[in-house]
């Protein structure tokens, strides 16, 4: 079965640097569009980054400049590097995978991944 496994969360200082990795099994992964989002308590999901199986991405404002997604196909993992990071950045990781971009740009994938947990303080 699919499996979306998120790894590299912890706690860092403000202007600190983290990177995660999400670990995909039982798909083919260079067929599907994936992204990160983040939650932190009493907010909504957010997207944080997508990229599709073209390799274009895009970009939340507040993390534009300050965060980079990319994936590697022949090791089936979606990574994003977390540069500059603010308190605000506190949050749960999530990856997702999806056949439809718009599904994955919208929040509404085929997959999500269980989460890693980021802290951030100033």
């Amino acid at each position: 079965q699919v499996q979306l496994v998120e790894s590299g969360g912890g706690s860092v200082q403000a202007g600190g640097s983290l990177r995660l990795s999400c670990a995909a099994s039982g798909y083919y992964f260079r067929a599907y569009h994936m992204g990160w989002f983040r939650q932190s308590p009493g907010k909504e999901r957010e997207g944080v980054a997508t990229i599709a199986s073209s390799g274009s991405t895009t970009y939340a404002a507040s993390v534009k400049g300050r965060f980079t997604i990319s994936k590697d196909n022949a090791k089936n993992t979606l990574y994003l590097q977390m540069d500059s990071l603010k308190p605000e950045d506190t949050a749960v990781y999530y990856c997702a995978a999806g056949v439809s971009y718009d599904r994955v740009v919208t929040g509404r994938p085929d997959y999500w991944g269980q989460g890693t947990q980021v802290t951030v303080s100033s």
